[in-house]
């Protein structure tokens, strides 16, 4: 009988193991054929690969009472930022691939996302609504630094003078400031950063590709400066793992300049779970019952629980008192609720090659 060989954390990513996606009719597993090395040896570098997303619609809808927006644009599919906890995982398993490892090494980008969106932006009827940049995967990972998609959506929603929304956890964002700035002169931009810790350990680790934590307070700062209003999002929280920094976090993020706030609760659907749970026993085996436990008291007894309402915040006596703790810190910080009120007055279509100009 083989034995399989078993998963262990690779250097600069975030998931243990690559396991088979739900909708595939085999299980796959790694055995040991007799030429491994000593199980000592650290395994081998993943490259990651990148693909075309041949997409023909770039804007997302979604009815969620959950979140405060009905459209969003991802232009890239899996993401090499490689937090372990990332929620749009399970999404990777539509393509044939793995929620795990594959997730954040196979990317699918989507070269025509400008012109898509501006094709889309045209349409008789299109009536605007602030369009969320990143909130199935960051647009801000690290090939948006050689192919510059999100940047160019920007560009897109600015000359349409479209109001749009960015999440990041990404310093790289900055370098768009030249557009932010200029759309939040005319109240069309706004941005959330994701800060889950400022312990750059863990963050090595839960969040390997992603910028340091003082990377992300440096580019609210820089935000904040430029003259776009910056919500600071402490998501998600892990009960045993980085609650106990919620308030650290509010506090330095106000000081750099957010002046909004929001959080979640740890999601865990689908593979999620197993993919978190081996994360924990590779990463702090001495806490990852007391984790899990905690998770499960906040969610009804399970890793999650999928209710609106309840699958962003949880329920039950820490979850109440979580929800507590951060209204409390907010108020003493100033910070408000994340919804920035955008300007969707101002949209206009600029003249396409071959209009018949106006002659008003």
């Amino acid at each position: 009988m083989v034995d399989a060989m078993p998963d262990r954390p690779r250097k600069g990513r975030g998931a243990v193991s690559n396991p088979t996606g739900r909708f595939e009719p085999h299980q796959r597993a790694a055995v040991d054929d007799g030429w491994t090395r000593d199980n000592t040896d650290d395994p081998p570098p993943l490259q990651t690969v990148l693909s075309v997303d041949t997409s023909r619609k770039i804007i997302a809808r979604n009815d969620s009472p959950d979140v405060p927006f009905d459209r969003s644009i991802n232009p890239y599919r899996g993401c090499e930022h490689g937090c372990v906890y990332c929620f749009a995982r399970p999404s990777h398993a539509y393509l044939g691939l793995s929620p795990g490892l594959d997730f954040e090494t196979r990317l699918f980008y989507k070269p025509d996302t400008a012109k898509l969106l501006a094709a889309e932006l045209r349409r008789p009827g299109y009536k605007p609504a602030t369009i969320a940049i990143g909130a199935n995967t960051d647009p801000y990972q690290p090939i948006e630094r050689k192919l510059g998609l999100t940047r160019a959506v920007l560009q897109v929603l600015s000359d349409f003078n479209h109001p749009a929304g960015l999440i990041t956890k990404s310093s790289l964002v900055v370098r768009d400031l030249d557009i932010l700035a200029d759309m939040a002169h005319r109240r069309l931009a706004h941005l959330c950063v994701s800060v889950t810790t400022l312990d750059e350990s863990l963050a090595r680790t839960l969040e390997p590709r992603a910028a340091t934590p003082k990377r992300r307070l440096e580019a609210i700062r820089q935000a904040a400066a430029a003259g776009v209003p910056v919500a600071v999002l402490t998501s998600p929280m892990i009960p045993g793992l980085n609650d106990t920094e919620m308030e650290r976090i509010l506090e330095a993020a106000a000081e750099a300049g957010a002046t909004s706030a929001n959080y979640t609760l740890v999601r865990l659907p689908l593979e999620i779970a197993g993919l978190f749970e081996e994360w924990l026993r590779s990463h702090t085996p001495d806490r990852a019952d007391k984790v899990l436990n905690r998770i499960r008291q906040m969610r009804g007894g399970n890793l999650y629980e999928a209710s609106f309402g309840r699958r962003m915040r949880g329920s039950g006596t820490e979850a109440d008192l979580l929800s507590d703790r951060f209204a409390a810190a907010c108020r003493r910080l100033g910070l408000g609720p994340r919804g920035f009120v955008l300007d969707n007055s101002r949209f206009a279509p600029p003249p396409a090659r071959g209009d018949q100009l106006s002659l008003l």
